[in-house]
C-alpha cells in the first residue's frame, strides 16, 4: 500500500476546506440578501397598504360631503328660504339648516353665500353667527363659488381643502337650485351657494386612523421626513398634509434575523480556523470536519426554528396547497386566528374552509391569468360558528400547486358597512334618512301601484316640540325624537317605511292600505300614539302631530310630485288646527299658490310703499271726548284694491315679513302722532313675533328717539298668546318697555284661560275687553255682568279698560251705565284714512275750544 506524503494530505484537506469555506459565504449572503429583499418588500407592502386606507378614507368623508350637500342645496325649501329670501325662522329655528348638522354631522361651519358673494347666513359649530365665509376661511373663495355654480344644471358640488387655523378643512359648495320641485320657478342670475365645512383635527384624525388601522395619523409639520406615509391634502397640499407611522414588519424581521445569521456565519469561521490549524493529523482532520458538519447543521436548524418563529408571530397565517388543492402546509397562526386546529386541515380541501360569491376558490384558482399573484376575499367560520372575512393572497408553486398567506379582514369591512349604512340612516334615531327614503319609494312606485292597491305617503310634523327644545333643552329634544321614532315604528308593518327627513319631520310608506278608511284609522292610531305621555329625566312631555297624505296612484305617480303634494296636505292640516290629518286635494295646491303670490306681492308691497295706515278714534265713555286713536295698517294692492289686515298679516307672521311691516306701522304711527294735540295718544298692535323676535325693545327706543313723539303717548297692545308662549321672557320685554315710559295694554281680554293670572304678575296699564262679549250686550244679562266684572277688575287693579266693538246707542249707554273707561267702535267712528282723522282731530280740538 502506498501512503501519499503528509503534505499532499494537508493541501487536499486544506483545499476541501476552502471549497467549503467559499459555498458557505455564498450561501450567508444569499440569505442575507433574501432576507433583506424580502423586509423592504414587506415594508413597502404596509406602507401601501396604509396609504392606500387612509386616501380611502379621505376620499370617502369627501364623497359623504358631497352627498349630504347635494340633498340640502338642491331642494326646493332651500331655494325658497335661502336663496330668494333669507329665512333665518325656517333654516335655523325649524332646525332645516340648523345645530342639527354640526351635532348630528360634525360639520363645523355652514354657509349661504348670496349672488352678489355676501354671507347672509352662517351657522358656527352649532350657533347661529353674523361673519363673512372669506373672513372665517380665511382665504378668497371666489374660484369656488364659481365652480359650484358652475355645476348646479347637473346637480355637481365642488370641494377643496383648506387650512383654517392650521387645521386642514374639507370645504363643500353647491348652487342652491329648486331641483325637482316644479312648484319652485328658478330666478334668473346667479345661485347663492351653501357651503360646508368639516374638519380634520386631531380627535377626527385619530378616529379615522382607528376605523382604517392606520397608526398615527396626524397633521403633517415641516421638520418631518417621509417617503410613502404621507398624504396631500388639496392642489399642491393647499390644504395640508396627513402623515402617519406604517408599521414595519420587515426592519421587525432584520433585526431579528441578522444577529442569528451573523451568529452562524462567526461560527463557521472559527471552526474553519481549527480545521486548518489541526490539518496536520488526517484523523483529527475528518474528525473535526464531521462535527464541524454537525454544528452547522445545528445552527441552520436553529435559524429555520427561529423563522418559523417569526412567521408565527405575523398577523397572518401561512398556507400551502398541492395540485389537488388539498392543505399540505397551515402555519400554527393559523388556529390563533380562526380558532380552528391545524391537524384536522391538513390534507382538508381549501374549498371546504373557504367560501366565495363568486365560486368556490379552486375554480378561481385555475384560471390562466391566476398563476402570479392573487387576492381573493372569502367567507369562512370560526370555532364559534361566527362569520368571518379573510382576504387570501396566493401565487403558483413550482409543483403545480399555490401558496401564500391569508388575512383576517371582518372589522375592517365591518367599519366600511358601518359607514354605509351611517349614510342612508339618521344618526339620532336610527331611521332610514331622506337618502334611503327616496330609494325606497322609488323602488315601490316601480312597481306601479294601482287605485285598489294604492301607495300611501304620510308626511307626519310635530305640534308643540319647539317649546320642548326651548324650555328642557335639546337633550330632552333628542330623546322625543327618539321615542316619537320607537312609537312610530310600532304602528306600521314590517312591509313598510318610517323616515326622519328633519329635525321634527317624519315620512311613513304605506304598502296594502286599500281605502281612505284603513287611512285614516291609521293616522288615528299614529297620532294617539304619539299623544300620549312621555317620562324624560322626571319631566312629562306632551307633544302631538299633523298629518299629510298623499297616494299613488291616485294623487301622483312620480316621488317628487308624491313628496309635494303630502307636504301641501301637511300645511292644510296645520292650518285646520293641528293634531289631525287632511288628504291632498286638488284645490289644495291652487290655495298654495295664491297664498304664495299673495306672499310675493306682500313682499313687494312692503318694500315700494303700497302699505297704508288708518286710524280709529279712542273716545272717554263719560263725557265722549277723544283720547286717542288705534292704528290699523291696511294694503292697497295694485290690482286687487284694498285689503284688509286679516288676510295678510298671517301670512307675514308665518314669513317673517311680520317684522318689516310691524317697523313700519310702528314708525308712521309716531310720525303721524307727532302733529296731533299732545292729549291725544297712539295705539299699535304687536304680534307675538314682533315681541319674541324683533329686538322690540331698540325699535321702539329708536323710533322714539328719531319722531320726538313722548313715550307716555305710544300706548303697545300685545295679546295674551305672547305671555303663553315664553311667559318669562315676555315679562322682562315688559318691564325693559315700562323703563322707556310706553303704556301697555293687553288686547282681546276675556277669550284667554289665565288672563286673571297675567294681570296680578305683568305691568299692565289698561285691557281691551274683547268685542264679543260687547256685541252680546243687551241680549242677555249675563254680558253686562261680565263685562261689569271686568270693568270692576281694572278698578281694582289701577287698570284703564276700554271697550272694542261699540255698534249702537244702546251698548254705549250700558258701558256709561257701568263706568267703563274708554271706547271705540262704528258707532264712535269707523276707521280713518291719516289726512280724514286729522281733520277729525281738528274738529274735536275746534269743538273742546269753543
Amino acid at each position: 500500500m502506498v501512503v501519499a506524503p503528509r503534505s499532499s494530505n494537508v493541501a487536499l484537506a486544506r483545499a476541501s476546506l476552502l471549497k467549503l469555506a467559499w459555498l458557505l459565504g455564498f450561501v450567508f449572503t444569499l440569505t442575507t440578501s433574501l432576507l433583506v429583499y424580502v423586509a423592504k418588500d414587506l415594508d413597502s407592502t404596509e406602507e401601501a397598504e396604509s396609504a392606500f386606507h387612509t386616501k380611502n378614507a379621505v376620499q370617502s368623508i369627501e364623497k359623504n360631503l358631497r352627498t349630504t350637500i347635494k340633498e340640502y342645496a338642491f331642494w326646493g325649501s332651500a331655494y325658497s328660504h335661502l336663496h330668494k329670501t333669507v329665512d333665518h325662522e325656517w333654516a335655523f329655528v325649524r332646525q332645516n339648516l340648523g345645530p342639527t348638522l354640526y351635532s348630528d354631522f360634525g360639520f363645523e361651519g355652514l354657509f349661504v353665500v348670496n349672488a352678489k358673494n355676501q354671507t347672509v347666513y352662517s351657522v358656527v359649530k352649532g350657533t347661529l353667527v353674523s361673519v363673512e365665509a372669506t373672513a372665517w376661511l380665511g382665504q378668497p373663495i371666489h374660484m369656488l363659488l364659481d365652480q359650484a355654480r358652475a355645476g348646479a344644471d347637473s346637480e355637481t358640488p365642488a370641494t377643496v381643502f383648506f387650512k383654517i387655523d392650521g387645521v386642514p378643512s374639507l370645504v363643500a359648495a353647491a348652487a342652491i337650485t329648486p331641483g325637482t320641485d316644479p312648484t319652485v320657478e328658478a330666478e334668473d342670475g346667479p345661485s347663492s351657494v351653501l357651503l360646508f365645512v368639516e374638519t380634520f383635527d386631531s380627535a377626527r384624525l385619530e378616529a379615522m386612523g382607528g376605523g382604517y388601522g392606520v397608526k398615527g395619523l396626524h397633521i403633517s409639520t415641516s421638520d418631518e421626513v417621509h417617503e410613502v406615509s404621507i398624504l396631500p391634502l388639496g392642489k399642491d397640499g393647499s390644504g395640508g398634509s396627513l402623515h402617519w407611522t406604517p408599521e414595519k414588519p420587515g426592519q421587525q424581521l432584520l433585526a431579528l434575523m441578522l444577529p442569528l445569521i451573523a451568529i452562524a456565519g462567526l461560527l463557521v469561521g472559527l471552526m474553519t480556523w481549527v480545521i486548518l490549524r489541526r490539518t496536520t493529523i488526517a484523523a483529527q482532520a475528518l474528525d473535526s470536519s464531521y462535527e464541524s458538519l454537525k454544528s452547522s447543521q445545528a445552527a441552520l436548524s436553529t435559524s429555520e426554528a427561529r423563522f418559523r418563529d417569526v412567521v408565527e408571530a405575523s398577523s397572518d397565517w401561512i398556507w400551502e396547497i398541492d395540485s389537488t388543492w388539498r392543505f399540505t402546509y397551515i402555519s400554527e397562526r393559523f388556529e390563533m386566528v380562526t380558532g380552528l386546529s391545524r391537524e384536522d386541515w391538513i390534507g382538508a380541501s381549501i374549498d371546504e374552509l373557504l367560501q366565495t360569491e363568486l365560486g368556490t376558490i379552486s375554480q378561481l384558482l385555475s384560471a390562466p391569468n391566476r398563476r402570479h399573484n392573487t387576492s381573493i376575499q372569502c367567507n369562512y367560520a370560526d370555532i364559534r360558528d361566527h362569520a368571518r372575512i379573510t382576504q387570501l393572497a396566493a401565487r403558483g408553486a413550482v409543483e403545480q400547486g399555490f401558496r401564500g398567506t391569508a388575512t383576517d379582514i371582518t372589522d375592517e369591512v365591518e367599519a366600511h358597512r358601518r359607514i354605509e349604512y351611517l349614510s342612508r340612516h339618521d344618526a339620532l334615531t336610527g331611521l332610514p334618512n331622506r337618502s334611503r327614503m327616496q330609494e325606497f319609494l322609488d323602488g315601490k312606485l316601480k312597481t306601479a301601484p294601482t287605485l285598489d292597491q294604492p301607495l300611501v305617503m304620510l308626511i307626519l310634523d310635530l305640534d308643540r316640540f319647539k317649546p320642548v327644545n326651548d324650555l328642557l333643552g335639546y337633550a330632552i329634544g333628542d330623546q322625543v325624537l327618539n321615542e316619537v321614532s320607537r312609537r312610530l315604528g310600532e304602528c306600521v308593518r314590517s312591509g313598510d317605511l318610517v323616515a326622519r327627513i328633519g329635525g321634527d319631520e317624519f315620512v311613513l310608506i304605506l304598502n296594502d292600505v286599500g281605502s281612505p278608511e284603513e287611512v285614516e284609522a291609521a293616522c288615528g292610531r299614529l297620532i294617539d300614539s304619539i299623544e300620549q305621555p312621555m317620562i324624560l329625566e322626571d319631566h312629562e312631555v306632551f307633544v302631538s302631530a299633523s298629518i299629510g297624505i298623499a297616494m299613488a296612484p291616485n294623487d301622483a305617480t312620480e316621488a317628487a310630485e308624491l313628496l309635494r303634494y303630502a307636504d301641501i296636505a301637511l300645511y292644510e292640516a296645520k292650518a285646520g288646527g293641528r293634531n289631525t290629518w287632511r288628504f291632498y286635494a286638488f284645490d289644495m295646491n291652487a290655495k298654495i299658490m295664491e297664498r304664495r303670490q299673495l306672499e310675493n306681492d306682500l313682499r313687494h308691497g312692503i318694500k315700494q310703499g303700497e302699505l297704508r295706515l288708518h286710524f280709529q278714534p279712542r273716545f272717554r265713555i263719560a263725557d265722549g271726548q277723544m283720547v286717542g286713536a288705534e292704528a290699523l295698517v291696511r294694503w292697497q294692492h295694485p290690482e286687487r284694491g284694498l285689503i284688509s289686515p286679516d288676510s295678510f298679516i298671517p301670512i307675514a307672521e308665518e314669513t317673517g315679513l311680520i317684522l318689516p311691516l310691524g317697523n313700519w306701522v310702528l314708525t308712521t304711527a309716531c310720525e303721524r302722532a307727532v302733529s296731533w294735540p299732545e292729549s291725544l295718544f297712539v295705539s299699535v298692535n304687536l304680534s307675538s313675533t314682533e315681541f319674541q323676535r324683533g329686538n322690540l325693545i331698540d325699535r321702539v327706543r329708536k323710533v322714539i328717539i328719531e319722531t320726538g313723539l313722548e313715550a307716555h303717548r305710544l300706548e303697545l297692545e300685545i295679546t295674551e298668546s305672547v305671555m303663553l308662549e315664553d311667559a318669562s321672557g315676555a315679562l322682562e320685554v315688559m318691564r325693559e318697555l315700562k323703563r322707556l315710559g310706553v303704556r301697555i295694554s293687553m288686547d282681546d281680554f276675556g277669550t284667554g284661560y289665565s288672563s286673571l293670572s297675567y294681570l296680578r304678575s305683568f305691568p299692565f296699564d289698561g285691557i281691551k275687553i274683547d268685542r264679543s262679549f260687547v256685541s252680546c250686550l243687551g241680549e242677555s244679562d249675563d254680558d253686562k255682568s261680565i263685562i261689569n266684572a271686568i270693568v270692576s277688575l281694572g278698578r281694582a287693579l289701577s287698570l284703564t279698560v276700554t271697550a272694542e266693538g261699540i255698534e249702537t246707542s244702546e251698548h254705549l249707554e250700558v258701558l256709561k251705565s257701568i263706568n267703563c273707561d274708554e271706547g271705540q267702535g262704528y258707532f264712535l267712528s269707523r276707521p280713518l284714512d291719516a289726512d280724514a282723522f286729522d281733520l277729525l282731530v281738528r274738529a274735536n280740538k275746534a269743538a273742546v275750544n269753543v
